[in-house]
């Protein structure tokens, strides 16, 4: 296995200003440098989800396709060249960043106008249900037209799960394509965690770990490995795991939100905060490299992330994904009425937003991406075309020399079809629970997977405030004696100072 690393950085403050930058510095020239005929497409996407470019020649990439790989300018400069080279029209890019979807909808609700933006699945489903949302043209899944690059590239198991996955009645392929995928498990330190162990959610409340794990600082995350915790026994039963309709099953279990379910979670989640070392959102990364934790909720970009980090420091960390089920998750891209008809020209504009996904859906770009951030693309190259798979096989596939090894198969993400011999990667014993399983889990693996559904309005307010309840203390918990001493305490500084005054 070559030895891979990352090109993103951590620096999210520098991110956070530099995205800023980008968008004044988009603005004032949007104001002073438009020419009447340059389209301005406004893209906002994750912090850290797009090659940047600038690469040392060192990290130039030559596969065995004979295919070469070299980030020279950020990928959305380049696609301005290249659709000026395509279509003979000027477009420019305001290119800025998010940090959650959270923040993207608070953006979109105080008056920020985009035309293409890249929402996490739950995003784009409320976005879907509030009808805000631009259907893609029928011309974009058009296969014969060879600039439609997503349509020909995208991964068919991608690809299937976009078009059966709907809100009201409507499927997710009609308004989002997809970016980056993964799931969410158990990023463990196997020299303090069994296997067993971070197999399961119920690792989080084990005490024997008290103060060595970690949980996600979202209340997604969080209640979903809750509801691990709490159907633990229904969920790993064989009885309802050969169900016919299991996959459904598993589903509607992991989507409970019954409210005596949320106060069960809420319940478990107080406990739980008595065993964790923290809640957090980008820390656990650190905190598995440098040994403050053992255990940590993650999502499989990062788990990845950290992985390469800790072999740099010769200190091994592995990724389950729990046996109860866990969390299938997507990036993608959707485009905004509010910015495709705000625009003078929506038919230029449209066409610009689709033309991107188009470009950031090539093969060579598919690559760039996945060097650059870590996750895993959507992309997986049209049957004539193996550059992400000789990626992958570059990253993870062993040497002729290495003596222990196993046959990982892809087939079911490249060309839809498990067996195909084709898309089989020999790859050293020792990445079993390591990056190329965290990266692309295997079928097996995915078969308990779901994807955690959207609030509506009623169910958010009782989720959100469950999690306020478990990250704060209810006052109304605080026992008569605490208040007494409270009061005692505050009447005493009352009679000293009262007493200096005197």
């Amino acid at each position: 296995m070559r030895k891979r690393t990352h090109r993103r950085t951590a620096l999210r403050i520098l991110v956070s200003v530099t995205a800023a930058y980008l968008v004044l510095h988009g603005n004032m020239m949007h104001a002073f440098a438009k020419s009447d005929d340059e389209i301005v497409l406004r893209v906002c996407n994750w912090e850290e989800y797009i090659d940047t470019g600038d690469w040392d020649e060192e990290e130039r990439i030559v596969l065995d396709n004979g295919v070469e790989i070299f980030g020279e300018n950020p990928l959305y400069e380049d696609f301005e060249d290249w659709y000026f080279e395509t279509y003979g029209r000027r477009v420019r890019v305001e290119y800025s960043c998010f940090g959650t979807n959270e923040d993207l909808y608070n953006q979109l609700n105080l008056g920020d106008t985009y035309d293409l933006v890249c929402p996490s699945e739950y995003m784009i489903m409320k976005l879907m249900a509030e009808g805000r949302l631009e259907p893609y043209s029928k011309t974009f899944y058009d296969k014969n037209n060879e600039c439609n690059y997503y349509i020909n590239n995208v991964s068919p198991y991608i690809y299937h799960v976009m078009n059966t996955n709907e809100i009201n009645g409507e499927r997710w392929s009609k308004y989002a394509a997809g970016y980056m995928w993964g799931v969410t498990g158990v990023l463990y330190n196997p020299g303090a965690v069994t296997q067993e162990d971070a197999s399961s959610w119920k690792i989080f409340a084990d005490t024997r770990l008290k103060r060595q794990v970690a949980l996600k600082d979202n209340v997604r995350d969080s209640y979903f490995a809750a509801l691990g915790i709490l159907k633990a026994d229904l969920l790993v039963n064989e009885e309802f795991r050969s169900a016919p309709d299991y996959t459904k099953r598993l589903e509607d279990e992991m989507n409970d939100t019954s409210q005596e379910t949320i106060d069960e979670a809420q319940a478990l989640l107080e406990r739980l905060m008595d065993n964790i070392y923290s809640l957090e959102t980008d820390s656990g990364k650190a905190d598995m490299v440098s040994g403050k934790i053992v255990a940590d909720y993650q999502w499989s970009g990062d788990a990845v992330y950290a992985m390469d980090q800790a072999d740099e420091d010769d200190f091994e960390l592995r990724f389950s994904v729990p046996e109860e089920g866990a969390n299938l998750w997507f990036d993608g891209w959707v485009m905004l009425k509010d910015g495709i008809y705000g625009s003078a020209d929506s038919e230029k504009q449209k066409h610009a937003a689709e033309a991107f996904v188009n470009y950031v859906s090539r093969p060579e770009s598919a690559v760039r991406n996945m060097y650059y951030v870590g996750y895993t693309s959507s992309i997986a190259g049209a049957p004539s075309d193996d550059t992400v798979f000789e990626y992958v096989n570059w990253c993870y596939g062993a040497e002729d020399s290495e003596p222990d090894t196993i046959s990982y198969p892809l087939g079911y993400f490249f060309s839809g079809d498990s067996a195909d011999e084709r898309y089989v990667i020999t790859a050293s014993s020792q990445q079993i629970d390591r990056q190329l399983y965290a990266q692309y889990p295997s079928e097996e693996t995915l078969k308990r997977t779901v994807v955690m559904r959207y609030f509506n309005e009623d169910t958010s307010k009782a989720i959100n405030q469950m999690w306020i309840n478990v990250r704060c203390f209810d006052i109304n918990d605080v026992p008569l004696a605490a208040w007494l001493a409270v009061l005692a305490v505050f009447l005493l500084i009352v009679r000293k100072i009262y007493g200096k005054v005197a």
